[in-house]
């Protein structure tokens, strides 16, 4: 019964794929470029669950040929060989179920975006810009182990060293699908460098991961956008402090969701080169747009589904790293290790495989698959 019902669901599946095989080397569509893009990223998930699906069928055409084999073939070789391919298909088939069954849940359309990642340091002073700093350089190393670029944009150095504030972008692939977990309050129990006798402090930062808007994602005036250029300061060679390569962008935005008008002030001195950071800063002021406008849209999902995991809300607590105890706990799925160190140093892979099977069973529960 459960196969018959999984085979209904994927009723249809291979004909929109064939649909939308066509569609997309249509010249009307790839002129609409955002229908283009959608069509695109649907085309991808079909082709996966199109492969999975004739795997499925396959694979349950050689259990019925082998259950028929061992009703009518009185022939000893031919009933061992029928007991063999029964068994080995039997053993794929709950695998490749619970592939099907992931692949039917409609993926996040924000999973394959770039992300823009902002790092705050939070209650603690100087110790709590350190740990900000501790978590980008963290960040850092996971992304290049993971091949993706990271490039600040801008940053706010604490006064003991770290960053009050830090704001980089990851490009690669799945990047946004990956780092979203990271979103929230992470705190740090330690003793601070600062600290005479020897005790151990509690201190926090904020993490947000933004998918990062396209260039059609939102619409912006360019024309209402007011510029400034300024010298960027601090160490670094003959072109500091004497090029105006630092850019301020200034941008009345009215939020559809609330009718409310704010001005969006950002700044952007990550290169010498005035037009690359004007380029940036318009890609900051997307993200930001986008992520406003869309906020209506993640709190509606996430009130429907509730997930502990990747809720969106940046105040909530998610992680403690215990120094004294070299131990790492996630709170959303009371994942705990002692491996501080490495952790830190980048190795945050597993946690994020954990926090993905643990979102990945609250879908298919609310999915009923």
């Amino acid at each position: 019964m459960a196969e018959n019902s999984l085979l209904n669901r994927l009723d249809g599946i291979e004909a929109r794929f064939e649909e939308v095989s066509t569609l997309i080397t249509d010249p009307a569509v790839i002129a609409d470029m955002k229908r283009y893009v959608r069509l695109n990223k649907e085309y991808k998930d079909l082709e996966r669950l199109t492969g999975a699906t004739r795997r499925y069928r396959n694979l349950l055409g050689n259990i019925e040929e082998a259950k028929t084999l061992l009703e009518n073939e009185t022939d000893a070789e031919m009933r061992e060989m029928a007991h063999l391919q029964l068994s080995e298909a039997a053993s794929e088939l709950p695998t490749l179920e619970e592939e099907i069954k992931l692949l039917l849940i409609p993926a996040d359309p924000e999973d394959a975006k770039n992300a823009i990642v902002e790092i705050r340091g939070g209650t603690g002073g100087d110790e709590a810009a350190l740990f900000a700093g501790d978590l980008f350089k963290m960040y850092s190393r996971y992304c290049e182990s993971k091949g993706w670029q990271v490039a600040v944009t801008s940053f706010n150095e604490g006064t003991a060293g770290g960053f009050k504030e830090i704001v980089f972008a990851v490009t690669g692939a799945n990047v946004y699908g990956t780092l979203k977990y990271e979103s929230g309050v992470h705190r740090v129990q330690r003793v601070p460098a600062t600290e005479t006798q020897g005790r151990v402090h509690t201190s926090a930062a904020t993490v947000a991961v933004l998918p990062e808007a396209e260039a059609f994602d939102v619409e912006i005036n360019e024309g209402e956008i007011k510029w400034e250029t300024f010298r960027s300061g601090g160490a670094g060679g003959q072109n500091v402090n004497k090029v105006e390569s630092g850019v301020r962008l200034r941008y009345m935005w009215r939020n559809p969701n609330t009718g409310d008008t704010d001005e969006i002030l950002i700044e952007c001195t990550e290169t010498r080169d005035q037009p690359k950071n004007k380029e940036r800063a318009l890609s900051r002021l997307r993200t930001f747009i986008y992520d406003k406008e869309h906020q209506k849209y993640v709190d509606d999902i996430a009130s429907r589904r509730k997930t502990l995991v990747s809720t969106g809300d940046r105040s909530a607590k998610i992680r403690t790293y215990n120094y004294p105890q070299g131990r790492i706990t996630d709170h959303r799925i009371n994942y705990t290790i002692y491996n501080l160190q490495a952790f830190v140093d980048g190795d945050i892979q597993d946690c994020i495989d954990h926090l993905i099977i643990a979102e990945n069973a609250e879908k298919l529960k609310a999915a009923e698959l």
